[in-house]
């Protein structure tokens, strides 16, 4: 495998961009957790589109957690779930917004493919409004069977993985009751993921990338 680095900035900038609550934490959590372990500094910008109620509380929670210790600003916003192209010019106004606030060094997002109408708009809003940074978009496990071939890997250490999964299934009680949303499908992914880019540790997350420079 050919291995990039990202550049020993301080502090590296990241954004995070998810549809809804726990999308961030299934898609990218365990990169999130590498990256504070690896980088001197890195500074988060977490943003949850719909996430209200019980759900609102959780995306918090699980945003403070995947986040401890780093310099922050968690976004929640209530926009109604599975209605966001409905809503897509107050959302595109709010990456408007957003765009005039921060200027990331990476960003995560939800991959263009992805059949959820709510994760597609997200990501090309994502593409539509940041359109010179480095992008990588994250997969979401579910019934759709639309996974993709991702070509972007971050190997995990078992620690970090452990400590994903951990978090999200004490964090988003709310999804319990759902039965894609168990510690074998996320572990599973993962294994596979890192069988395909021959992980270290066996474990990883991935990504499609469309655009970097070398």
């Amino acid at each position: 495998m050919i291995k990039l680095s990202l550049p020993r900035k301080e502090p590296l900038h990241v954004l995070c961009l998810g549809a809804h609550s726990d999308d961030i934490e299934i898609g990218c959590g365990g990169t999130v957790l590498s990256l504070k372990s690896t980088l001197p500094q890195v500074r988060f910008s977490w943003v949850v589109l719909s996430a209200s109620g019980q759900r609102g509380a959780e995306a918090a929670k699980a945003a403070e957690l995947f986040t401890a210790g780093c310099e922050k600003e968690i976004l929640i916003q209530k926009y109604r779930d599975g209605f966001l192209p409905y809503h897509g010019a107050e959302v595109k106004d709010f990456f408007e917004e957003m765009k005039a606030r921060v200027n990331p060094d990476l960003i995560f997002t939800h991959w263009r493919g992805d059949a959820h109408q709510d994760h597609r708009l997200i990501s090309e809003l994502t593409w539509n409004t940041f359109r010179d940074h480095l992008i990588l978009e994250y997969e979401i496990p579910k019934y759709d069977g639309d996974m993709g071939q991702p070509g972007f890997f971050v190997p995990l250490d078992p620690a970090v993985l452990r400590k994903k999964i951990d978090y999200l299934m004490d964090t988003f009680q709310s999804q319990h009751t759902k039965r894609w949303f168990q510690e074998d499908t996320f572990r599973s992914l993962m294994r596979l993921r890192g069988m395909e880019c021959n992980a270290p540790d066996g474990y990883a997350e991935a990504f499609h990338c469309r655009k970097m420079i070398l």
